[in-house]
């Protein structure tokens, strides 16, 4: 439930720390006091869109934080633990919003994002607004209506993503009995190119590994004559490196005797003659075996030219020739696949009857949905002075789609002895808007949502109907917590906890506060909200009276 609201200068809200109570609360006050300014600073801290100035005139930034008790709420808990954020005593969804239109958003002091706000928030509040109604008269809010009341949200999605693949299948297996011949095409030409790629033999490592070994074999001659000199001049020819490095061995043996200090001068020379013999052996070693191979010089460049030749046929350069094999080889199995008419079809008909599965499920449970909603919704407008009015869900079948197998329409008769026809074919305002109420309240207690707002959803009706309204709402508040703005004293009455909106000038700006009534203050609000502006004893009486007091 919703515990808590804290509002820092918001459009004409300068501080603002309000506590809810469980059922039925409602906020009242004069026209243009503010009254949905607290269900705007809701929503923004639920994730709403920011779409016009939020921040008081004079201030930098708007700072809203919503408190919430989600000790029961396991559809949030279980949100909160698949995003890693930690769950404290209590939840606290803030929002600050800059004047410039920046925006930043913290889930128990996590930093978050709108859109994650928003997800969270479907399972915290559910806001009616005054204009509902209007919506009510669309086909895919009917159905919607319908799906949730029989709790068949998650069904719904699975025949929805069940037609998508089925339809992928399906016009998948269209093109190809369409292309069949520009396909089997393709893939001849797919399947020489890919043999001629494979027949390369090429990989990216032995490629760079060829390329050193034509360097070494297309400059064997100057490799080997280069190998003898620096043999010679190390070790072979009279006066060689090692002969004369011996010598100077030699010399500073006898010179170390006279001053020590050239101990490490005699040492470096030492490891420079070891050294110098180390790296005449080794070069020995590689004359040895070195030779010139003519013939496998010139495989190694046939086969060079050939990958240039290849990487020129197909506009590739050679390091590319291995992802371009890979392509062709996915794509070749993609057509091959296509080629299987008997694979495709099979898929496309598997689809087909999971779909179809699923549809079948979702009808049954519609319809046994659609008889009970029909009945619920046909007794209130009864008790909405909607008297022999009856409500219906028609259900008539159609072509199969990511909605299902039917259409669902709403009918409506607001009389006795008249034929239910379309909802926006014969309601009036005032109907419509009993209607939409009825639906609401009707629904919602089949919902999770714990928290409910109704935005003067309540327009266009007065006198007894309000009362029942006011009645039905108080019925929804032993269930869930459910908070009401209204002009109407018959259902302001009916609630727990009141709480008043005012509007005072303060240094020449408007300002809006809202305070939690008490019985005496209360009884004044109801009378005001019967009497208007002159307050007298008989309408406080009537307030008391309906506040029972």
């Amino acid at each position: 439930m919703l515990q808590a609201l804290s509002i820092r200068d918001f459009i004409i809200v300068d501080k603002l720390d309000l506590e809810f109570d469980r059922g039925f609360t409602t906020l009242t006050g004069e026209t243009g006091a503010g009254k949905s300014i607290l269900i705007d600073a809701l929503s923004l801290a639920l994730g709403a869109r920011n779409d016009g100035l939020i921040a008081r005139a004079g201030c930098d930034k708007a700072d809203i934080s919503a408190t919430f008790s989600i000790d029961e709420n396991l559809a949030a808990k279980n949100w909160l633990s698949d995003n890693e954020i930690a769950l404290d005593d209590a939840l606290i969804l803030r929002r600050v919003i800059y004047a410039d239109g920046r925006s930043r958003g913290f889930i128990n002091g996590a930093s978050t994002t709108v859109n994650q706000m928003k997800e969270l928030g479907e399972f915290l509040v559910d806001i009616y607004s005054q204009n509902a109604h209007h919506s009510l008269l669309k086909p895919a809010t009917q159905r919607q209506i319908l799906d949730d009341f029989a709790q068949n949200t998650n069904l719904a999605s699975l025949v929805a993503q069940h037609y998508k693949t089925w339809h992928m299948l399906h016009t998948q297996r269209l093109a190809v009995e369409k292309n069949a011949a520009a396909y089997a095409d393709e893939l001849a030409e797919l399947r020489d190119k890919t043999r001629e790629l494979q027949q390369l033999n090429f990989s990216l490592e032995d490629w760079q590994d060829i390329q050193q070994e034509h360097h070494r074999l297309a400059n064997g001659a100057s490799l080997l004559a280069g190998l003898e000199a620096c043999i010679a001049l190390l070790d072979d020819n009279d006066v060689n490196i090692s002969g004369m490095l011996a010598q100077v061995q030699q010399k500073l043996i006898g010179l170390v005797d006279f001053d020590a200090q050239l101990k490490d001068a005699a040492d470096n020379v030492d490891s420079a003659l070891i050294q110098i013999e180390e790296a005449s052996r080794a070069l020995n070693r590689y004359l040895q075996k070195a030779e010139l191979d003519p013939a496998r010089l010139a495989e190694v460049e046939n086969h060079i030219q050939a990958v240039h030749n290849v990487s020129r046929k197909y506009r590739s350069k050679p390091e590319e020739l291995s992802e371009l094999l890979l392509t062709c080889q996915t794509r070749m199995a993609e057509l091959e696949s296509f080629a299987n008419d008997g694979a495709l079809a099979k898929q496309e008909t598997d689809a087909l009857k999971a779909y179809q599965d699923l549809a079948k499920q979702l009808s049954q449970s519609r319809q046994q949905t659609a008889k009970t909603l029909s009945q619920k919704i046909s007794l209130e407008m009864q008790r909405l002075s909607l008297s022999g009015g009856q409500f219906s869900v028609a259900l008539s079948a159609c072509e199969a789609s990511v909605n299902g197998l039917e259409t669902v329409d709403f009918l409506v008769a607001g009389h006795a002895g008249v034929e239910p026809r379309p909802l926006n074919k014969v309601a009036s305002g005032g109907e419509l808007s009993r209607i939409s109420l009825a639906l609401h309240v009707t629904t919602a207690s089949q919902g999770s949502v714990p928290c409910m707002i109704f935005d003067e959803v309540d327009v266009g009706i007065g006198g007894g109907v309000a009362e029942v309204v006011g009645q039905l709402l108080k019925q929804l508040g032993a269930e869930r917590q459910v908070l009401v703005i209204t002009h109407l004293p018959q259902v302001a009455s009916q609630a727990a906890q009141h709480l008043q909106v005012s509007k005072t000038q303060q240094n020449g700006s408007t300002l809006s506060h809202i305070q939690a009534l008490s019985s005496t203050e209360r009884i004044e609000e109801i009378a005001r909200m019967l009497g208007g502006i002159q307050i007298t004893d008989t309408t406080r009486s009537h307030a008391k009276e309906m506040l029972g007091v």
